[in-house]
């Protein structure tokens, strides 16, 4: 497994992290007994960092990755996040940074996956309410407590990054990025590399979509989210199945899958960036591994930025509402 490192002086992270997010919610049925082999296995094949949050499954998630990782804690980079506050049955209530929610979450993910400190701790969207500032000086503290080592924001505006990390280093930042969310290429990406950010890319096969496995709506569990996302929806679906079949298309000519040669794009393009995909199957976690595998020419490069340029996708990341959470 080739390695990359969490911002200057973080750790050392597997190329691929896991995202255990649909291992508890959003994506239909779960079993935690198969996550947690998927877990174990992503161990095995090298893969050492984990990402997961409070929000998921409303706690259950992160009780799950505890419990996989509970006895290999010291092969694990364990990744979480709070702001996103949910009640018990999984209604979105608010976002909260406040610096009194900040070591309240922060104590109540420690107790549920069971460890002492937490390797990378993100805000999971930033609160309108509460200066970044203090947010970030609520994190730092307990970074100086031994609680957390190192910081993280996910979905942040270039500003606020800035005096984030003005407050205390901020060592990833987490953003949708794939070939249909090419957004962070404009400003984010430029500014992780100034302020030597290592940019975390979460859905880097579009959830799902990138990989040529969704030809239907009905693919889709009832209760899958994603079938109340907009790139999911209508003459959306119709009009992305054309992308991905055109990624069909070249992986078909390089000789690898349509997720490998997604993953290995993202790879490819930037040396500081350590895609997570998820995936409850150890069938699909070794399809992706084998993106390691695959190497692009600068030719291939050309022609998957004509096939994908910025913007290709039709639709929305996500509905309105959460929409207007993004990059404040």
């Amino acid at each position: 497994m080739q390695r990359r490192k969490l911002g200057t002086n973080g750790p050392e992270v597997s190329t691929f992290g896991l995202g255990c997010m649909g291992m508890s919610d959003f994506y239909g049925p779960v079993e935690d007994a198969r996550s947690i082999e998927v877990i174990h296995r992503a161990l095995d094949m090298g893969i050492n960092f984990f990402d997961t949050a409070d929000m998921y499954g409303v706690g259950h998630n992160e009780q799950l990755v505890g419990r996989a990782l509970r006895d290999r804690r010291d092969r694990a980079v364990i990744a979480t996040k709070f702001g996103n506050v949910r009640a018990p049955d999984g209604t979105f209530l608010r976002i909260d940074g406040s610096p009194k929610y900040v070591r309240e979450a922060c104590e109540a993910s420690l107790r549920r996956l069971g460890i002492d400190v937490i390797d990378l701790y993100y805000q999971h969207r930033v609160d309108p309410n509460t200066p970044i500032e203090e947010t970030v000086g609520a994190m730092a503290e307990l970074v100086r407590e031994g609680k957390v080592r190192y910081l993280g924001l996910s979905e942040a505006a270039p500003e606020t990054i800035r005096r984030a990390h003005a407050v205390h280093p901020i060592t990833a930042l987490q953003t949708e990025y794939s070939l249909w969310s090419r957004d962070p290429e404009d400003e984010i990406l430029p500014l992780c590399a100034e302020l030597g950010i290592t940019f975390v890319a979460y859905a880097p096969l579009g959830r799902g979509f990138l990989t040529g496995a969704i030809r239907s709506i009905d693919d889709l569990a009832p209760d899958d989210w994603r079938r109340n996302n907009p790139r999911f929806q209508g003459e959306n679906f119709q009009k992305n199945l054309a992308l991905v079949d055109a990624v069909r298309e070249m992986a078909r000519a390089k000789g690898c899958t349509p997720a490998q040669l997604a993953l290995a794009w993202l790879i490819a393009r930037n040396k500081h960036v350590v895609p997570i995909f998820g995936t409850r199957s150890i069938e699909r976690l070794k399809e992706n591994l084998g993106a390691l595998d695959v190497e692009l020419t600068l030719e291939d490069l050309a022609r998957i930025d004509a096939i994908a340029p910025a913007g290709i996708a039709a639709g929305t990341r996500y509905p309105e509402a959460a929409m207007q959470a993004l990059n404040r």
